[in-house]
């Protein structure tokens, strides 16, 4: 289920990169041709035309860049969008409501959270079968939303941090976490990633789910999570494949046809290819180690890991450990 990346595909990825006036360029990745798209969803897009058709992809997408920094450096830039801000902060009042806007990440957390269990238990030798095999670790949650998934690593003995950009998610997630005891110490901060490497704050993982999408500049995002973790210390990260099938399924259907998201959720030039995130974490000093894709299944209504990366995957990465500590922390070995 968990795909070890090879260090010849890490290197392959570190030497496609080219430099033009001192920024890094990633390469356009090769699109699916359209013929990849299924048959049903040609027919469920045409049917949903008639009233309010999704928007069509552009020819040749191409993810926002920012300059590139020696050793994975601090970023002196914001990646905040503040349309994407807007457009979370007008359903913030959802995120606990398992039927709502917010389902699909209720019903992909569980596995979530067996590929982040997993890997982290592995990396820092944690026996994953204890009722709480994290304890010990400061994890921060990057993009926290309502605390879905704040709430599970406290419970898993993690020492949380939980940031998120919009006042009413973490407002909301507070209020959720004080009802249990075993969330209650969970420190919930209305900030941004950039904010916290300015005060020098560090972790022993850095966790971003479904984040990278919505950001401003992927690079600079990557360099922030980067800036967070202690040398050897690991980050996970999740998102959604610039893909024409993720094109079909997670904007086409999931936002027009079964509206399990509302309409405009994603955008598809803002998508991540894996390539990307990997050549963008390298950058930033960190190398990616695992990939595991989400798959869903409509029969059973439940998601599970897979070997498939084509739409939903997620990231598991260790910052390497001559990046210099920007607080003198000490390394911390796994």
């Amino acid at each position: 289920m968990l795909r070890r990346v090879p260090r010849s595909l890490r290197r392959a990825l570190v030497s496609s990169a080219s430099t033009y006036h001192g920024r890094a360029q990633i390469p356009n990745p090769s699109h699916s041709p359209p013929q990849a798209l299924l048959p049903q969803w040609r027919r469920y897009a045409s049917i949903a035309s008639s009233s309010s058709a999704p928007p069509q992809p552009p020819p040749h997408p191409s993810p926002p860049r920012g300059p590139s920094r020696p050793g994975g450096g601090a970023p002196s830039v914001s990646s905040l969008n503040p349309a994407e801000v807007a457009k979370f902060a007008a359903i913030a009042e959802t995120w606990w409501d398992s039927n709502g806007p917010f389902k699909p990440l209720h019903l992909m957390n569980p596995t979530r959270l067996s590929f982040i269990r997993s890997t982290l238990c592995r990396y820092f030798r944690r026996d994953p079968y204890s009722s709480k095999p994290l304890k010990g670790l400061k994890v921060i949650d990057v993009g926290c939303g309502g605390g879905i998934l704040s709430e599970p690593l406290a419970r898993m003995g993690a020492t949380v941090t939980a940031i998120d950009a919009v006042d009413k998610n973490i407002k909301i997630a507070s209020i959720h976490a004080a009802s249990d005891p075993t969330t209650a110490s969970i420190e919930y901060c209305c900030t941004t990633a950039e904010e916290l490497v300015k005060e020098k704050r560090m972790f022993d993982a850095v966790i971003s789910l479904e984040v990278i999408e919505h950001v401003a500049n992927p690079l600079e995002f990557c360099e922030s999570l980067s800036a967070l973790a202690v040398p050897n210390g690991a980050t996970v990260v999740s998102t959604i494949n610039r893909s024409m099938r993720a094109y079909a399924t997670a904007i086409v259907a999931a936002e027009y046809i079964l509206r399990w998201l509302p309409k405009g959720t994603h955008e598809w030039s803002k998508l991540v290819t894996p390539e990307e995130l990997a050549l963008m974490l390298q950058k930033a000093s960190v190398s990616v180690e695992e990939m595991a894709g989400f798959v869903y299944n409509p029969l059973s209504g439940e998601w599970s890991l897979s070997d498939d990366i084509s739409v939903n995957y997620i990231a598991f990465g260790v910052k390497k450990s001559g990046t210099p500590s920007t607080d003198g922390a000490e390394a911390r070995l796994p």
